[in-house]
């Protein structure tokens, strides 16, 4: 029963994502673009009130709840700063420049019928399998 419940939690919370992406016009390249070329800031505001809910809940929801609702107990993840975050952020933000798709709204815009985006979702999957592969390989010991 368990293992249903987080299902469909997880079902609705994507849904409601999906659905506000779509409300945003955020699964459109076109208006992601013109925003990206500084001529509709309306993502602005879209973006200014995903930053309001998610850092509210951040900060009170640990101090409110005693364990999330669902999960163990809240954790942090601490991420330091190097060179292949540096590298993958540039990466990120290339390829979202050139063609206007972030991973959640390309993924969302397929639901809504936009079978163009399958090609910027395939370059997701090549990208993450690309970097499986480099991950996986042994590093080299530091030479001193």
């Amino acid at each position: 029963m368990k293992a249903f419940v987080d299902a469909l939690a997880m079902l609705v919370g994507g849904a409601l994502f999906g659905f506000g992406l779509a409300l945003s016009g955020m699964i459109q390249p076109e208006v992601v673009l013109s925003f990206l070329r500084l001529q509709d800031f309306g993502l602005m505001l879209v973006m200014g009130g995903a930053i309001a809910v998610t850092a509210t809940v951040y900060f009170f929801a640990p101090r409110r709840l005693a364990r999330p609702l669902w999960g163990a107990a809240f954790m942090s993840r601490i991420t330091t700063l190097d060179a292949d975050l540096i590298r993958g952020s540039a990466l990120f933000g290339i390829g979202w420049g050139l063609s206007g798709v972030c991973p959640g709204p390309a993924i969302a815009a397929l639901g809504t019928g936009n079978l163009e985006l399958l090609w910027s979702v395939a370059g997701l999957f090549v990208g993450a399998f690309l970097h499986g592969l480099l991950r996986s390989r042994p590093r080299e010991a530091a030479v001193n």
